[in-house]
């Protein structure tokens, strides 16, 4: 059964109730709705817990999807009680970490402003990210920081808009990525604007943002890593230049 993707439409709902649909064998838990990110195009999914109606709580790892994309797998941690079907939960996550992700989510996004190049790889972290571009020349992380750190400053509104499937399939240039496609297959797919009129960016993406750039926060190029001929691995981390521990 198709999980409802609370997340889609607010990147900010932090718990949700929701009925338990399915039980897996391996101890994997559907509901009829949720706020949880399932892992997926270089975001990890949503921790957090599930409360059930006595008070207690049932511990969660990372949300993963199913056997389609429209399916979100709740993973107890180890020794925890399962509910049962048709059981009424509220979800909630841990809500300090997916707002680091959403924020460092949206500065890969403000990256690829900065470095107009085809994307072979991301991964978004907690305290650092990675995004990898198919480019040759050597560029100077402290200027991408400043170019980075004007674009936080500005503070540009950062929204979604829908397209179809077929919209996206029409407009191939739209896509970064040179490797990983959009997610689609759903109907719809999400665009996420920065800039009014979506004047700084626009690119199909599946994961959570903040809503202005300033929440980004202060942000920098650790390391520009050489990995091939042409494919430059840029590191991204919180804070200030010289901040690493």
């Amino acid at each position: 059964m198709a999980t409802t993707a609370l997340f889609r439409d607010d990147f900010y709902l932090s718990t949700n109730e929701a009925v338990v649909t399915a039980v897996h064998a391996d101890g994997g838990i559907e509901l009829d709705q949720t706020c949880f990110y399932a892992t997926s195009g270089g975001q990890p999914g949503d921790t957090g817990f599930l409360e059930r109606s006595d008070g207690s709580r049932i511990a969660l790892g990372p949300a993963v999807t199913g056997a389609t994309k429209d399916i979100i797998i709740h993973r107890p941690l180890s020794d925890e009680t399962l509910p049962i079907v048709g059981e009424t939960l509220v979800a909630h996550i841990d809500w300090a970490r997916r707002y680091k992700l959403m924020r460092m989510h949206t500065a890969c996004h403000l990256l690829s402003v900065v470095c107009p190049y085809p994307i072979t790889g991301a991964a978004v972290g907690e305290d650092e990210s990675r995004v990898d571009f198919d480019m040759a020349q050597t560029i100077d992380k402290d200027e991408v920081t400043e170019k980075l750190m004007r674009l936080v400053g500005e503070n540009h509104p950062i929204f979604v808009q829908w397209i179809t499937d077929a919209e996206l399939a029409a407009n191939p240039g739209i896509v970064k990525s040179k490797n990983v496609r959009p997610p689609s297959g759903l109907g719809r797919v999400s665009l996420v604007c920065i800039g009014e009129n979506s004047s700084v960016d626009s690119q199909p993406c599946g994961g959570t943002h903040v809503s202005e750039t300033q929440e980004v926060g202060a942000i920098y190029i650790a390391k520009i890593d050489k990995k091939g001929k042409e494919n430059r691995r840029f590191r991204i981390r919180f804070g200030a230049p010289g901040s690493d521990a």
